[in-house]
């Protein structure tokens, strides 16, 4: 059975997006691109580690202009090289109702997402990542996230698109790893207590 794994830029008032899905406080167009080298590699190293990324669509919209070819951008690092090679050949899922196309080896679910992923989840492989916060609470309400991983910027935004939906009963949580990234960003992971 695979590991399944929600993992996001958070604000300390819990938000992964702005009012207006406005993700200017998490430093730009990459998971890290406005703190330190350390966090940008941390997240490279995750998704190089990743057998299966599971994306929503506005997650997808977010990501999909811009790494396929940042690699080939002038001025790209060696670490963004990194990572853009690292996304690109990723396994990816995407769920939506309302694109019809995906490229750079991604598949596009249209069905029911709980039921799919359940069914991912059962098959043999590496661990699953899942980002995008209408999909990710759709697994947390099923019970189908094994792990939590925030990675908590120093700002609050008043308002937006919560990490964490509501929630029918409570989900209770071990401790596994905290750290502190430079520019004070905090990394916390929890997994489900089964």
């Amino acid at each position: 059975m695979r590991k399944l794994t929600f993992g996001m830029n958070v604000t300390l008032d819990g938000y992964i997006a702005a009012p207006g899905d406005d993700l200017g406080w998490s430093g730009g167009e990459g998971p890290d691109s406005s703190s330190s080298d350390e966090l940008f590699q941390w997240w490279s190293d995750r998704v190089g580690a990743t057998g299966l990324a599971l994306y929503g669509r506005k997650l997808w919209e977010a990501m999909s202009p811009h790494w396929p070819t940042a690699d080939q951008q002038p001025g790209a690092t060696p670490a963004e090289i990194e990572f853009a090679r690292r996304w690109r050949d990723m396994p990816k899922v995407v769920f939506s109702s309302t694109i019809d196309k995906v490229d750079w080896n991604t598949r596009l679910v249209t069905g029911d997402a709980v039921a799919e992923i359940t069914r991912l989840k059962a098959e043999d492989g590496g661990p699953m990542d899942i980002g995008g916060a209408t999909l990710a609470g759709a697994a947390m309400r099923a019970g189908l996230i094994d792990e939590y991983v925030l990675v908590t910027r120093p700002v609050l935004v008043g308002g937006g698109t919560p990490f964490f939906p509501a929630l029918d009963t409570w989900v209770n949580l071990n401790l596994v790893e905290t750290r502190i990234f430079p520019g004070g960003v905090g990394l916390t992971r929890y997994e489900t207590r089964r």
